[in-house]
């Protein structure tokens, strides 16, 4: 999951960000509303978690404003406003859901998931892809009796494949869903983790490979059937 941040108190910015990491999402952080409703506007993202009193736009108006462009991402209000009115107001603008600071990060997480379920997205304990068994708790990628464990980076693109069997994902879409809008990675990090990855399936005896689909990108294909790879 790709969550958009939006939060001008930088130290809960920061805390949020390193949830975001234990999770393994894959997050970018802003701190004032005109940014805000950029990233946003990109649609990059699967979920928004956004201050309602911000600088520059608040949070509110950010939110009407995606909604005007058709952007329909998930949005969860973040406030230490806790009257009715306030909630009202919030839901009424476009918002998905509220939730009132302080809070903790098991209710923080079960609304993610709540709003991730109304998006169709599955939340689940592990992916099963042909002969291979994702573990979304242990990060462990598991083939008959053989398993290895996945880095951070690794679990969070296999993850994605996984998720999108036979799905083509250009090298630009993984480096903003992977590594993040903001981030200064290039595409051949992309390369170099799908490298790490090929060898963590050759090692497991997988019959699932990822494929390099020539000036598209890559995908994962669950069949046995090989195919020649050429460069992306």
């Amino acid at each position: 999951m790709y969550v958009l941040i939006v939060e001008d108190d930088h130290a809960l910015a920061d805390s949020l960000g390193e949830l975001m990491k234990e999770h393994h999402y894959t997050y970018d952080t802003v701190d004032n509303g005109v940014d805000g409703l950029a990233y946003a506007e990109s649609d990059l993202y699967d979920l928004i978690l956004l201050d309602i009193m911000l600088p520059e736009l608040d949070g509110i108006e950010l939110v009407k404003r995606l909604r005007k462009k058709k952007i329909r991402t998930p949005v969860i209000l973040l406030t230490a406003r806790d009257s009715i009115s306030d909630k009202v107001r919030g839901l009424d603008c476009g918002a998905d859901d509220y939730i009132t600071k302080p809070f903790s990060e098991s209710e923080l997480f079960a609304r993610i998931r709540a709003n991730s379920r109304r998006q169709g997205e599955m939340v689940l304990d592990e992916i099963v892809v042909g002969d291979l068994r994702l573990d979304l708790s242990s990060s462990e990628l598991h083939c008959g009796k053989r398993k290895i464990r996945l880095g951070f980076k690794e679990f969070t693109l296999f993850k994605l494949f996984m998720q999108n069997p036979l799905q083509v994902f250009s090298k630009s879409e993984l480096l903003g869903k992977i590594w993040g809008y903001l981030s200064d990675a290039e595409e051949n990090h992309v390369e170099v983790y799908v490298s790490f990855l090929r060898k963590k399936l050759a090692y497991l005896g997988t019959e699932v490979r990822i494929e390099t689909i020539r000036k598209l990108g890559y995908r994962l294909n669950p069949c046995e059937e090989k195919e020649e790879e050429e460069p992306a």
